[in-house]
């Protein structure tokens, strides 16, 4: 019952959201270029926001992200260690190849030159 009251309440609350939005009296303003770029001191930006990051960085971003992976992991695995003995080592064997595998990969790739 309190699922269905639950559930009352927020259809309510979108359908209310949607008529205020269709209102007559209510109409957004324009979309104009100024009101879209961003704050940019004042001036206007000279290019997309995007263009700016070079693609270099994401593999790098990806191997950070490996590794943090692997730690968050191994914290729990010790103690599962302590109850599972071998069979928890070779899990964690297989996902450290993995991770290996992972990181061969940004090596070949040149991830850990910095140019």
């Amino acid at each position: 019952m309190e699922l269905l009251a639950l559930l009352l309440i927020v259809l309510l609350s979108l359908g209310g959201g949607l008529l205020i939005q269709r209102w007559p009296g209510h109409r957004p303003a324009a979309p104009a270029y100024p009101q879209r770029a961003p704050f940019l001191g004042g001036g206007t930006p000279d290019t997309h926001a995007w263009s700016r990051y070079h693609i270099r960085y994401y593999p790098m971003a990806l191997l950070l992200i490996a590794f943090e992976m692997e730690m968050m992991f191994m914290y729990p695995w010790a103690v599962v260690y302590v109850e599972q003995g071998m069979k928890a080592v070779m899990e964690m064997g297989m996902f450290l190849a993995i991770l290996g595998v992972g990181l061969l990969y940004g090596w070949r790739e040149g991830v850990f030159k910095w140019q």
